[in-house]
């Protein structure tokens, strides 16, 4: 009986202590919708408060009429888009053969691939742009899709390869023996008992690139190609043009997207996440 009252109160704290960090973690969101209301631009000045001393929706139409909003917004889900697309074609395709394939060298090429994917994407900048720019790709989405599907393809291949482990090597014995070629049992058995993680893949992938800051400031170069993320950080480009009201309201302009699209897909997140690190 102790032990059972013992966990009890365990459990019970520990959820406690969950819901504070939770509580904590909404806090600059919810701040942050209050300021994109506020019609006043003197919030480093005034008190703390979650709710807007003068209501407004200004800062919203400012966004969306006085700003290029929406060329942003089509500038950034032609590069996601993309990406996801191309991304997912290298990873899906690398990761089965990572994961049924037994080649020479194959465990250390994907330790290669871990290890590139190790430092830090700024350190790369000088030799990627000497290699897009005789190609003509500096100032192109091309050139940028092409830096984002590197970049996230070997994520990918690993997230999605850990899924493939998980998957009984039975089940294309079966199909083999009913006689399903090998392109019938990677689109009929395989991709859709995998469906969690390419889901999961593509979120996460789609969200590097809606984010993604410093290859899209370095390699686009004119407003009329800023992504959401440059366009953004122009608003607040010099110290005497802020408006914070304005860039929260452009804030919270581009994460719902993200939201709606994670909140529909949610329910694949847990088992999408958690499988592909099973096996090795």
């Amino acid at each position: 009986m102790k032990n059972n009252t013992g966990r009890t109160v365990k459990l019970i704290l520990l959820n406690v202590f969950f819901i504070i960090i939770c509580i904590g973690s909404l806090v600059p969101i919810l701040y942050a919708i209050s300021v994109s209301f506020n019609a006043g631009n003197n919030l480093l000045t005034s008190r703390f408060s979650f709710i807007p001393k003068v209501f407004t929706l200004d800062n919203y139409k400012a966004v969306l009429i006085d700003n290029p909003f929406l060329l942003w917004l089509k500038n950034s889900m032609i590069l996601s888009v993309a990406t996801v697309v191309l991304a997912l074609g290298v990873s899906v395709t690398g990761a089965y053969a990572f994961s049924r394939k037994r080649f020479a060298g194959r465990k250390s090429i994907l330790y290669i691939l871990l290890l590139l994917n190790a430092f830090p994407s700024i350190l790369s900048m000088f030799a990627v742009y000497r290699i897009l720019k005789p190609f003509g790709l500096v100032n192109s989405y091309l050139g940028l899709i092409l830096i984002y599907t590197g970049t996230m393809a070997i994520f990918g291949i690993w997230n999605l390869k850990g899924y493939f482990d998980t998957i009984p090597v039975e089940i294309e014995e079966a199909g083999k023996i009913d006689g399903a070629s090998d392109l019938r049992l990677v689109t009929k058995i395989m991709l859709p008992l995998a469906r969690p993680a390419i889901l999961v893949t593509s979120i996460m992938i789609l969200i590097f690139v809606w984010n993604e800051y410093i290859f899209a400031v370095t390699f686009m170069t004119g407003s009329e190609k800023y992504t959401l993320a440059t366009g953004l950080y122009s608003l607040q480009a010099t110290e005497y043009t802020r408006n914070w009201p304005v860039f929260s309201a452009a804030s919270i302009l581009v994460s719902i997207p993200i939201l709606i699209i994670f909140f529909a897909l949610q329910k694949y997140m847990v088992s999408g996440l958690t499988a592909g690190g099973v096996k090795q």
